[in-house]
């Protein structure tokens, strides 16, 4: 990656610091994957990561600190191309995901979805650690942030969510005392009231929590998080059916048009969503591991 390149994408996500994305999974969240993927980096993970940020973040910022970019530029119009790689439409009531069947964006343009956008960000990522004198030359910067990113958009359950109410867009609730939708729910609202609530508004405390539950109550789980069958290096196909399944368990249940959802709803999905962010960020970090440590190859994780 030329210098040049980092400073133009570091420019860029300078000037889209004022550009709201809507109906995507909050800042905070994407966040909260990355900083939990940092924890598991490998040495080797971390130089090679540190080397593709953005020149504003040497010396001083992270990976987490760029992760909610894909959601910044996806308005502007040189940007618009990745809107449909946020998520992936599964048909009403399925409460499955094919990758067939579903990746594909308005157009019916197949693997233009959050999965295939994984899938092709990996490769990307691959080929210039296997291969440094390839023939195509990626924007290693942006691919890294893309798929950053676009793990966490995943792991949100409404992102698999239907076709029809586009993943809870147009189901329109009563937060408490607030209107809103469905999709806004799950992106922000529960852990905005949750860091509230438990956390002293502070998100640091909120990670710290996370944390502690993966070193405690979810130990035994990590394992199985991290693993991909077939020896992939990334297998978001799983990671969607996963989130269909929820959405259609806890997201969508209980919550039909004109409903007013509170404590009973808030309490019971909270750990739901942490969990699923504790999972991004174990994820996100093994892939990133596979991609640049050659211990993690070598153990064949």
């Amino acid at each position: 990656m030329r210098l040049s390149l980092r400073q133009w994408v570091a420019s860029v996500l300078v000037l889209t610091q004022l550009v709201h994305g809507a109906l995507c999974w909050g800042k905070d969240d994407h966040y909260t994957v990355c900083k939990i993927a940092e924890g598991y980096f490998e040495e080797e993970t971390i130089a090679a990561v540190k080397k593709l940020l953005p020149e504003s973040s040497q010396g001083g910022g992270d990976l987490a600190s760029f992760c909610s970019w894909p959601d910044e530029i996806k308005h502007l119009s040189q940007w618009k191309w990745t809107s449909a790689m946020h998520y992936v439409n599964t048909p009403e009531y399925r409460c499955n995901y094919q990758y067939c069947r579903d990746c594909h964006d308005s157009h019916m343009q197949k693997d233009w979805c959050v999965t295939g956008a994984i899938f092709n960000y990996t490769r990307q990522l691959m080929s210039a650690s296997v291969n440094s004198e390839s023939l195509v030359h990626y924007n290693l910067t942006e691919a890294l942030m893309f798929l950053s990113h676009y793990m966490g958009d995943v792991h949100q359950p409404l992102h698999t969510g239907f076709r029809e109410d586009q993943g809870g867009n147009t189901i329109i609730v009563h937060w408490y005392n607030s209107k809103t939708n469905l999709h806004n729910v799950w992106d922000d609202l529960i852990i905005e009231s949750a860091l509230k609530q438990y956390y002293n508004s502070s998100l640091p405390v909120m990670i710290q929590a996370l944390q502690a539950k993966l070193m405690n109550g979810w130990s035994n789980d990590v394992p199985s998080w991290k693993s991909c069958q077939f020896n992939q290096t990334a297998c978001p196909n799983q990671y969607a059916s996963e989130s269909i399944d929820l959405a259609c368990k806890y997201a969508y249940r209980n919550a039909t048009p004109g409903t007013t959802i509170g404590d009973e709803y808030f309490l019971s999905r909270l750990p739901i969503v942490e969990k699923r962010l504790a999972q991004g960020g174990i994820r996100l970090a093994a892939i990133i591991n596979r991609i640049f440590s050659a211990k993690t190859k070598l153990a064949g994780a």
